[in-house]
């Protein structure tokens, strides 16, 4: 829509941000440390229930880390995860991996979290409250305004039913896979052709658990209509999801609470696990839920004045528990590109170019290994093999494996562990004492705080900045 409305009165912010979850609280947060005004809008009260509970590395020791809450989520009790447990494949008995196996997540950052979401996301949102975020909660944002073609601000409606006009150089739609705002930056979402499965999923008290130290790890375990997720939320809760293909859809009609049940029934290792376990049928963990159309991603990522980021820009399968990661991934890369723009350091479309090269490199790499892997023929060893081809990573074993879905496939340094950034750093002054002096600047500006802090994601594009929240060109000449 465009504005009618009298400019000077609106209240005008830096940032509008609609979504407070992780990747709207990510993006407001890591925009707001940069000392621009940023309006968070949330259209629900906090807690509210959410989806996505397993988190990854990337996201536990990257994200958290940069976003200030490491010793938060550390005192909040949550499970910790070492790795992942599968029975899958050819092999018909379980086999786990660690994240302790990739060195990208080596020494004390070889773990992550099972998460109640409710408390996870209200964790994150009060961190950005206190770096600065105005959050308004029961806020819904009906559409955006324009100014000559830019997207300036939104139109909302607070709790007590007023419509508001706010104005910003930048909003930021983190309004989740049910947005009614990513429309508006053109094109359309497209939905995968391989990824058409249907997620029915519950809560259990009582269930087993595996034996230490693999007691928190999350379970996927293939059954003849695809697959079901096991994640320990606490020492007896457990959240627990069929995934079905879309020709297995008639399984979920009806009764939810029994059609959950009698898939169940038929997945032995699962059905063992919640032998002596209950349903949860009240509170918020009371209903057995549907998620549907779930694997897709937007023909554009922005537009002038507008960016999407989380599950409004794309999502793609919870196989691999990467959905918190790519929405605060997302929001990361996004708050590089703002911080740039607003400090006057880059043009608009280069930055969100970069924004999204970076997202889309991301995506298409747990895309491409996603679709091998649901080929339950094979043995644990292939896909070891074909985590190698689509990461380009030659760790032997499972190294590369547990990079990819640890969340560490991008190499973006801020999402690795201290250890290995320190090895690459140690292994590539070696490397570079016989080389040009330019080739090894590129390489020693990934993270190691001597100057910029990363290498191009694509051909001529950009480089992360030493500060992490912002973008910088790659060196034109070397010195003299």
């Amino acid at each position: 829509m465009t504005s009618t409305g009298d400019s000077e009165s609106a209240e005008s912010f830096d940032v509008i941000v609609v979504g407070g979850g992780p990747a709207g609280s990510s993006a407001a947060t890591f925009v707001a440390m940069q000392g621009h005004r940023v309006l968070l809008l949330e259209k629900e009260s906090f807690p509210r229930h959410q989806i996505g509970e397993s988190l990854l590395p990337s996201t536990v020791h990257g994200i958290c880390a940069l976003l200030g809450v490491s010793e938060e989520l550390h005192s909040a009790g949550f499970v910790k995860k070492h790795g992942g447990t599968f029975r899958w494949g050819s092999n018909t008995e379980p086999w786990t991996f660690d994240f302790a196996l990739s060195e990208k997540f080596a020494g004390p950052t070889s773990y992550a979290y099972q998460v109640e979401r409710m408390k996870f996301d209200q964790l994150l949102l009060d961190n950005a409250r206190r770096k600065g975020v105005v959050v308004r909660e029961r806020c819904a944002v009906r559409d955006v305004l324009e100014d000559g073609g830019r997207v300036s601000g939104v139109r909302c409606t607070d709790e007590d039913g007023t419509e508001r006009e706010t104005r910003a150089r930048f909003v930021v739609d983190a309004s989740g896979n049910q947005s009614r705002l990513q429309g508006r930056v053109g094109g359309e979402r497209r939905y995968s052709e391989f990824f058409q499965n249907i997620a029915l999923y519950g809560y259990f008290e009582g269930g087993k658990r595996p034996p230490a130290p693999n007691s928190g790890n999350i379970t996927c375990v293939a059954f003849d209509s695809g697959w079901f997720w096991y994640i320990p939320l606490s020492d007896t809760l457990t959240s627990v999801g069929a995934v079905v293909r879309k020709e297995c859809a008639d399984r979920i009609r009806g009764d939810r609470g029994e059609a959950l049940a009698g898939m169940i029934a038929d997945c032995p290792l699962v059905s063992d696990y919640l032998s002596e376990a209950e349903r949860v049928t009240s509170g918020p963990y009371g209903e057995v839920r549907v998620r549907k159309d779930y694997s897709y991603l937007h023909d554009s990522f922005w537009r002038p004045g507008l960016t999407l980021v989380g599950d409004a820009v794309g999502f793609i399968d919870p196989l691999f528990s990467s959905g918190v990661h790519m929405a605060t991934f997302s929001a990361l890369l996004a708050a590089r590109s703002i911080n740039s723009v607003l400090r006057g350091d880059l043009e608009e479309e280069e930055c969100f170019a970069e924004y999204e090269a970076r997202y889309r490199k991301e995506y298409q790499t747990f895309h491409d290994f996603l679709v091998s892997f649901y080929d339950v023929t094979r043995d644990e060893q292939q896909y070891f093999d074909d985590a190698r081809r689509v990461t380009r990573d030659s760790a032997p074993g499972a190294g590369a494996f547990v990079g990819l879905v640890g969340g560490g496939a991008s190499d973006d340094t801020a999402l690795t562990s201290d250890d290995y950034r320190d090895q690459r750093k140690k292994d590539l002054r070696q490397q570079s004492r016989d080389v040009h002096w330019e080739g090894h600047r590129i390489q020693m500006q990934a993270a190691f705080g001597e100057a910029d802090d990363d290498v191009p994601a694509v051909k001529d594009g950009l480089v992360v900045a030493q500060d992490g929240m912002h973008w910088t060109k790659g060196a034109e000449s070397a010195p003299v």
